[in-house]
C-alpha cells in the first residue's frame, strides 16, 4: 500500500504581503560616521577657502554641502553613474544619514554643472589640498623617515565612447595615465594626464618631487630622511641630479642593457652575496656604473632570484633586476639617515628590500580602483580631471577615516569593499524626538562593529590645522 506523504507544518513566520513604512530608514547607516568625521576634522573651512569662488550666486547649495555629497557618493560606492544622484534625491533616509536636507540633495544635472565649472587653475587647488592633508597626516603619525613612491596608473577607458585624452597606453589599452605620488596607503599628489604620457613625460615628475620635498622641509621637519622609490620608467640622469640636489635618497629600477648583463655574467663568483626572506632568496652584486651620457658614476646593484619558496629558479626563468641609488654614496641623505639612527638602511640588503617593496606600494592603485572606478563620465578632459581629482581626495579622506576611526575594528590594509560591507552598509533608523535626531542601529550591529566606539572616534579625530 502506497504511503501518503505527511503534510509538513511550516513553523517559520511567512510574510504575507509588502507594505510601505513612514519610518526614515537607511541601508548606509555607517555613512553618517564618515560625514561626522569630515565635519569634525574641520575640512569645511578649507573647502570654502579654496573652492568658494565656484559659487557665482547665493542660490543653491553651499560649496561645502556639494563637496560633502560628492565625497559621500564615492565612499558609498553603490554606483559610478551620475544618474544615481537622481535616485538618492528621493531617499529621505540617505539625506538624514549624511545630515543634509532632502531639498538640498544634488541632482545629476547639478553634479555635471559642478564638474564642468572647474578651470585648470582650480584643478591645481585639489593638489594644494592633498598636500595640506599629507602634512596633516605627517604631524599626526610623526614618522622618523618618509618613504615615497612615484608611479603612473593606467585607467582603462578602452570601451568608452570618444573621450578627450583617452589614448593608447603601455598596457595596450586606451585610457588615461595619471602620475601619482604615494606615501604608505595615501595618494598625496597627482597629475591627470592622457594615456600616451609616459612615466617621465616632460618635467612633471621633477616639479612634483621638488614641490613635495619643499613642503615637507618647510611644514614638517627639515632633517627628516626622505627616500623616493621609482621604477625604470624614471631612469633618467637629469631626475637623479635633481634628487641629489634636494638631498633625498632614491632607489630607481634600471634597464638591463647588454653590457650590464655581460658584467654580471663575467663577475667573480666570490663577489656575489646572498639575501633572502621567508619567501624568496636572491643573489646580488654591487658595482659603480656610468651610462654613456652620464656625468658621473652611480651605485648599482644587480639582483637575480635563486629560490622562490622551495623551488629553485633556473637561469632561463630568472627575472633579473638592476637598481640605482645614491644611498651609501656619502651624500646628504646618508647623514640624515645616520642622525635618525637608520644608518643600516645604507646596506645593499636594505636597498634591495626597499626596491622590492614597490610591489606593495602598487597595491594602492588596486585599492584606489576598488574604491572608485576607471571609467570616467565626461567627454571633455577638464571635467574628467575634476572628477578624478575629487575621487583622489575622497580616497585620501577614506584612508584617514579608516586609520582614525576604524582602527582595531577593520584592518588598516583592508580594501574599500571590505570596509563598506563591514562599517558603511549597516541598516539604520533615523528618529526625531524631543528636539534631537537619533541614529538607531540593531543590537547585532552595535556589538559586531562596536558602533559606540566608531561614533566616539568619528566625533573626536585629529583636527586639520593648515599653517
Amino acid at each position: 500500500m502506497k504511503r501518503k506523504p505527511k503534510e509538513i507544518k511550516e513553523k517559520s513566520p511567512i510574510i504575507s504581503e509588502p507594505g510601505i513604512t513612514p519610518d526614515v530608514l537607511s541601508s548606509r547607516g555607517g555613512l553618517n560616521l564618515f560625514t561626522r568625521y569630515i565635519r569634525s576634522i574641520g575640512l569645511g573651512h578649507r573647502l570654502e577657502t579654496l573652492f568658494g569662488s565656484l559659487k557665482k550666486s547665493g542660490k543653491g547649495q553651499p560649496v561645502i554641502e556639494m563637496f560633502k555629497q560628492l565625497l559621500c557618493h564615492f565612499v558609498d560606492g553603490t554606483s559610478r553613474h551620475l544618474a544615481h544622484f537622481d535616485v538618492l534625491r528621493e531617499d529621505a533616509g540617505y539625506a538624514g544619514t549624511i545630515e543634509s536636507s532632502q531639498a538640498w540633495l544634488l541632482s545629476s544635472h547639478a553634479v555635471k554643472r559642478f564638474y564642468k565649472a572647474f578651470s585648470w587653475p582650480r584643478l591645481w587647488l585639489f593638489r594644494h589640498l592633498l598636500q595640506e592633508l599629507f602634512i596633516w597626516r605627517l604631524k599626526v603619525t610623526k614618522p622618523a623617515i618618509i618613504e615615497l613612491f612615484l608611479d603612473t596608473m593606467v585607467m582603462d577607458n578602452d570601451d568608452a565612447e570618444k573621450r578627450h585624452g583617452v589614448q593608447p597606453t603601455y598596457k595596450k589599452r586606451k585610457g588615461f595615465q595619471p602620475l601619482q605620488l604615494i606615501w604608505g596607503r595615501y595618494i598625496i599628489d597627482m597629475v591627470f594626464r592622457g594615456g600616451k604620457k609616459h612615466s617621465n613625460h616632460g618635467d612633471t615628475a621633477e616639479k612634483m618631487v621638488r614641490h613635495i620635498v619643499g613642503k615637507i622641509r618647510k611644514k614638517y621637519r627639515k632633517d627628516v630622511p626622505i627616500i623616493l622609490k621609482l621604477d625604470s620608467g624614471f631612469f633618467d640622469q637629469d631626475l637623479f641630479a635633481v634628487f641629489e640636489e634636494l638631498g633625498i635618497g632614491y632607489i630607481c629600477g634600471g634597464k638591463l642593457y647588454a653590457d650590464i648583463r655581460e658584467h654580471a655574467a663575467t663577475g667573480d663568483g666570490t663577489a656575489w652575496n646572498r639575501y633572502g626572506n621567508s619567501r624568496q632568496e636572491w643573489e646580488y652584486i654591487e658595482f659603480m656604473d656610468r651610462r654613456g651620457s652620464w656625468s658621473k658614476c652611480r651605485r648599482a646593484i644587480y639582483c637575480r632570484p635563486l629560490y622562490d619558496g622551495d623551488q629553485l629558479v633556473m637561469d632561463f626563468a630568472r627575472d633579473d633586476t638592476v637598481m640605482y641609488t645614491n644611498i651609501g654614496m656619502g651624500e646628504a641623505i646618508d647623514g640624515l639617515l645616520a642622525d635618525a639612527g637608520l644608518a643600516s638602511l645604507r646596506n645593499a640588503e636594505a636597498i634591495i628590500e626597499y626596491s622590492h617593496s614597490r610591489g606593495r606600494d602598487e597595491l594602492v592603485h588596486r585599492s584606489f580602483k576598488d574604491f572608485g572606478h576607471e571609467k570616467l563620465p565626461f567627454k571633455r578632459f577638464a571635467p574628467n580631471a575634476a572628477y578624478y581629482s575629487m575621487m583622489v581626495l575622497a580616497f585620501f579622506l577614506f584612508e584617514a577615516f579608516k586609520e582614525d576611526v576604524c582602527a582595531g575594528i577593520v584592518p588598516a590594509a583592508a580594501y574599500p569593499t571590505t570596509v563598506r560591507r563591514t562599517v558603511i552598509d549597516v541598516a539604520a533608523k533615523i528618529v526625531a524626538t524631543s528636539g534631537m535626531i537619533i541614529l538607531k542601529v540593531t543590537a547585532a550591529v552595535w556589538k559586531s562593529v562596536q558602533f559606540d566606539v566608531l561614533w566616539e572616534r568619528s566625533g573626536s579625530p585629529p583636527r586639520l590645522v593648515c599653517a
